[in-house]
């Protein structure tokens, strides 16, 4: 009994002498298992069940290849992270050339909506077509939008630390879930304006040859420039930019929608006007209902994906031989990053300070990962207790 207590302190005072020794036997190690070529670029064949959105047996083994691919990725980008202290990427300078490209994509997105919006407004005026207003109105909202989105960007950049400790990260999809609330009532009051018109007698819908010229060509032109922005804008990985590509998008099919009803209405019959000024509204409705969707997921604190939970938990261990288990690992969304709890069990009589080295080395590992906002990492001696926060699970 002596013997067995003896043998695990000289353990723990080699795991406490060398902590950077070159030994790495301890880690896990995926590099064994690297896919042959074959596997990572083989393509299932096209065929009748990929058109009709069905999957085959070809596709789950693709997807099965695919996964593993990214798994080990993953893991190799967290070998990278776990030796150099940093995640191979972009240097400073080319960061700093990528923030301006994303500033003046949104500041031409800005002075575009603009330009466009009081180019819908004279169609508006000249066409009186309800489809084309309701696109206009789509037009003024987008101004709206982008002094939302412009505002949270600035809020995010300009941090403090004593009235928002942890950061404005959530103002971000707040933002973007205030605009999409608005675009949805926007789409309900397009729905009612047109009821009321398809059940009223009064209305007709006409249009002289001129009128129809200046519609043509100014819904044409500005659909044009909207789809040239949204190319533009869907290069960047930037979830605001993003954001401006969506928008953009969006006034394409409102835009081809609206002019279709248009014309339809002032060649075949006036009800067409309204009813496509309803379809209008509908797409809008249900496009931003999405979006409001996708933004609350990422308030409540969804949890992150399991193969992310895995590169982190890869992490992890990989981080320290000293670390005996770990307990938990959970990544959760908080605004359009994560927080990230983890708990490690260490030795029990290793000493305060090689303890808290180590957990405090891995909390700056993981928020490194431009994933994540915070990481908070917990030190135990023993992982048969209840899990932490446990009323936060019952």
């Amino acid at each position: 009994m002596l013997e067995s207590v003896t043998s695990e302190q000289d353990e723990e005072r080699s795991l406490l002498s060398q902590p950077n020794s070159v030994d790495w036997s301890w880690r896990l190690n995926f590099d064994g298992l690297q896919l042959c070529p074959e596997q990572k670029e083989k393509k299932p064949p096209r065929r009748l069940h990929d058109c009709l959105g069905v999957l085959g047996p070809e596709d789950y083994v693709a997807e099965y290849y695919k996964q593993q691919v990214e798994m080990l990725e993953g893991f190799s980008e967290m070998d990278a992270l776990a030796e150099r202290g940093f995640i191979p990427g972009m240097s400073k300078e080319e960061r700093e050339k990528l923030a301006k490209s994303e500033t003046f994509a949104i500041r031409i997105s800005n002075v575009a909506n603009m330009v466009l919006f009081a180019a819908k407004v004279y169609a508006s005026v000249q066409s009186g077509s309800l489809a084309i207003i309701a696109s206009t109105l789509d037009s003024l909202l987008d101004l709206l939008s982008g002094f939302i989105l412009w505002f949270t960007a600035f809020s995010m950049q300009t941090p403090n630390p004593y009235q928002y400790p942890i950061g404005k990260k959530r103002m971000q999809p707040l933002g973007i879930l205030v605009f999409a609330s608005v675009m949805a009532t926007l789409g309900l009051q397009i729905i009612l304006e047109s009821m009321r018109t398809l059940l009223s007698d009064g209305n007709e819908f006409s249009l002289t040859k001129k009128q129809e010229q200046w519609l043509v060509g100014i819904m044409l032109s500005v659909t044009l420039v909207k789809f040239v922005l949204v190319i533009y804008c869907r290069s960047f990985t930037n979830e605001i930019v993003k954001a401006y590509a969506q928008d953009h998008f969006f006034d394409v099919i409102t835009n081809i929608i609206g002019l279709i009803a248009a014309l339809l209405a002032n060649y075949i019959d006036d009800w067409l006007d309204p009813v496509g000024a309803i379809i209008l509204a509908l797409y809008t409705i249900r496009t931003w209902s999405m979006t409001v969707l996708e933004n609350v997921n990422s308030l409540v604190g969804r949890s992150a994906a399991p193969e992310y939970l895995q590169k982190l938990t890869y992490l992890c261990w990989n981080h320290h031989k000293a670390i005996r288990h770990i307990d938990t690992v959970r990544a959760y969304t908080f605004g359009s990053h994560f927080f990230v709890e983890v708990d490690i069990v260490l030795p029990a009589g290793m000493p305060l300070q090689e303890a808290h080295d180590i957990g405090e080395s891995l909390q700056e590992k993981l928020e490194l990962l431009p994933e994540i906002e915070r990481a908070f990492v917990h030190l135990d001696y023993e992982y048969t207790h209840k899990p932490e926060h446990a009323q936060a699970h019952s």
